[in-house]
């Protein structure tokens, strides 16, 4: 199908794709400031939750304190890149609220799948860079012994997690849609929970079971499980593959139920008057 002056649909939409892209970029960069308080916030917090497996020999000879260092901060930092395409996806509709655009945004002739997926591919490249940064700022203050890592494999789970997060995340988007007031605040407390069940900063092992039955549900606690066994036991493909498998359903379920619900809410939001209203 040809429009746009004689380019390709899928061409058009790409180009749609990339100036959400651009549009967070520019948003970003007016809050750079704020951004940059957030970056040491983060990367302050997985220091010293790394600080704290440091810390632990003080409570025994037996423990393994490079491992626990090591399963500590591939969970804060996991957590941060993965928290961020959460965030970033839910908060898609409260800032569109925010800058005064969210009717020029549902109106405009891109699709709404265009819309969401440059979201997540902004969160994606947001994610990326500000691990690294994080990662290197931790190099200066810890050495950890990854000489068994398959970084590959570390690279290959993330990836697959990524998806289904960013599924999940456009689920949650549309809490604003259907609740102004309080819907925001409610994505907050669905990150919290996925912090909580995730296993984190502890095995999911120690949880209570019907905990441990929540976490099952969570693309969280997959990619944790996956990305640790990579680096902190150099597992390979054939060991990965139920983390990997698991995360692929997910984002295969996630994605498209994520845009279904999403369509939904818009719909609602148009006839009850709700997308504009703040309050």
């Amino acid at each position: 199908m040809i429009r746009g002056g004689g380019r390709p649909r899928w061409l058009m939409e790409a180009i749609a794709v990339w100036g959400y892209v651009q549009r967070n970029y520019f948003l970003t960069k007016r809050y750079f400031m704020w951004e940059v308080v957030w970056l040491v916030y983060i990367t302050a917090n997985a220091l010293a939750i790394t600080y704290i497996g440091a810390g632990a020999s003080e409570f025994g000879s037996g423990i393994d304190t490079a491992r626990l260092m090591t399963f500590l901060l591939v969970g804060a930092l996991v957590w941060s890149y993965l928290s961020v395409l959460f965030d970033v996806l839910s908060e898609t509709v409260s800032w569109e609220r925010w800058e005064g655009t969210i009717e020029y945004t549902f109106m405009s002739p891109a699709s709404r799948v265009t819309h969401l997926l440059g979201m997540g591919l902004y969160a994606v490249i947001y994610g990326v860079l500000q691990i690294s940064v994080m990662l290197g700022a931790v190099s200066l203050f810890f050495e950890l012994d990854l000489s068994r890592a398959n970084y590959a494999g570390a690279l290959l789970v993330l990836g697959v997690a990524s998806v289904s997060l960013v599924g999940f995340g456009i689920m949650a988007a549309v809490l604003p849609l259907l609740s102004p007031e309080k819907g925001q605040q409610v994505s907050y407390i669905v990150s919290s929970l996925l912090l909580l069940v995730s296993g984190v900063y502890y095995d999911v092992g120690v949880l209570p079971g019907w905990m441990q039955f929540i976490a099952r549900f969570s693309p969280v606690t997959y990619a944790l499980e996956g990305i640790r066994a990579a680096l902190l036991d150099g597992a390979g493909l054939a060991e990965l593959r139920g983390s990997v498998g698991v995360l692929l359903a997910m984002g295969a379920l996630f994605v498209p139920l994520g845009l279904l619900v999403f369509h939904l809410g818009e719909r609602y939001a148009k006839r009850t008057g709700k997308l504009k209203r703040s309050g």
